[in-house]
């Protein structure tokens, strides 16, 4: 009787576990082995990190401070007012120099209504004064003609003279206008030095002033930075530099991290320091390194153009711990399932690990492994 209970025991273990691998065999994902090709020797060469824009905002005329838009880390858009100085002083110059360009501007319209007045009704300021009634009718018609015939005045002649007096009066009282407008402009332009704005999105870094402080012309205010991307600059050998591109992909790592992240050359200056014969080079980092400006930074360069290794790759998921020794399932060309000791290398930002020993390129490992499988194990096509 014990031995058919434990017949019947032993047949639903069977059918459990037939079924439960039935049910695994829907869900197996089987992986092919990926291969990376990189470098094969490479130079580590440490940098640091910068922002993408930096400015330093100084003072451009002397003033006491009257206002600061924020504190360090705080954002502004472009065009927003970060830090004013007092401008009273220029407010009142700017009145005063309306007031010369309105005067300027009555004296020249006043100029253009003589000279039309001369060309129109020429002026009689040159007649002969003579007298009332009779008298002035005598020398209007008789003395100044006469006058003119003997030579010894020419209308014409003093009439031009006129006209040409109330064109040069014209004249000055446009370059009057002009001088005071100018006055206007120079006024307008100190106001806009005691402004300083923001010339891109980004954020105040650095704070060298406070409310109520006075400044003198060159004098560091502010500091400001777009945050938004960051760069590694790095003083490349020039012995190498020529195994660089722009565009190309480069590993890099920051200080205290373990993974490592791919940056791509963004620039490659023309010239090389002629002290330490070495050329800038700047690196774009990805927005998700978490990174921060004056940071440390590791990027590994080659020194081979043509020299490269291929490196193993699998999913991070695919590896499992068995006895405290990472282990892999692989599928062969049989379609069963062999358990292999694997040796790890470095894990990827991309959740891939580089496997040093253990598979081979192109074979198929499967990635998370149910519990039901182990070596020797027939995947069912």
């Amino acid at each position: 009787m014990r031995f058919f209970y434990s017949l019947i025991i032993m047949l639903l273990m069977l059918q459990f576990t037939a079924v439960a691998r039935s049910n695994g065999q829907q869900t197996l994902s089987i992986v092919p082995v990926k291969t990376l090709s990189v470098a094969a020797a490479r130079l580590l060469i440490g940098g640091t990190i910068a922002a993408h824009k930096s400015v330093i905002l100084s003072a451009q005329m002397p003033g006491r401070i009257v206002s600061i838009a924020g504190e360090e880390g705080d954002h502004f858009k472009t065009g927003n007012l970060l830090v004013k100085i007092n401008d009273d002083e220029l407010l009142t110059q700017r009145q005063s120099a309306l007031s010369q360009f309105n005067t300027a501007s009555i004296a020249m319209n006043n100029a253009g209504v003589q000279l039309h007045r001369q060309l129109v009704s020429p002026s009689t300021s040159n007649r002969a004064p003579g007298g009332m009634g009779i008298p002035g009718m005598f020398d209007q018609l008789l003395t100044n003609p006469m006058s003119e015939m003997m030579g010894t005045r020419d209308y014409g002649v003093e009439r031009g003279a006129d006209i040409f007096s109330s064109r040069a009066q014209l004249d000055q009282a446009h370059q009057a206008l002009q001088q005071a407008r100018a006055n206007i402009y120079q006024i307008d332009s100190k106001l806009r030095d005691s402004m300083s704005i923001a010339p891109f999105d980004g954020v105040i870094v650095t704070k060298n002033i406070e409310v109520g402080d006075t400044v003198q012309p060159g004098q560091r205010l502010l500091i400001y930075e777009d945050l938004h991307q960051l760069q590694i600059h790095i003083d490349v050998p020039a012995r190498i530099i020529h195994h660089l591109q722009k565009g190309q992909l480069l590993n890099a790592r920051m200080d205290g991290a373990a993974n490592k992240i791919e940056v791509k050359i963004a620039k490659i200056f023309p010239s090389s320091d002629p002290l330490r014969h070495t050329t800038r080079v700047k690196l774009t980092l990805p927005e998700s390194s978490h990174a921060a400006p004056g940071n440390y930074a590791e990027v590994w360069i080659p020194t081979a153009k043509n020299t490269m290794k291929t490196h193993l790759l699998i999913p991070s998921s695919a590896v499992i711990q068995r006895g405290g020794v990472p282990s892999v399932f692989v599928v062969n060309q049989n379609q069963q399932v062999e358990l292999r000791l694997a040796r790890l290398g470095e894990l990827l930002p991309s959740g891939d690990i580089v496997i040093l020993y253990g598979v081979k390129e192109n074979e198929q490992i499967i990635d998370k492994p149910p519990a039901f499988i182990t070596s020797g194990y027939t995947i069912q096509q």
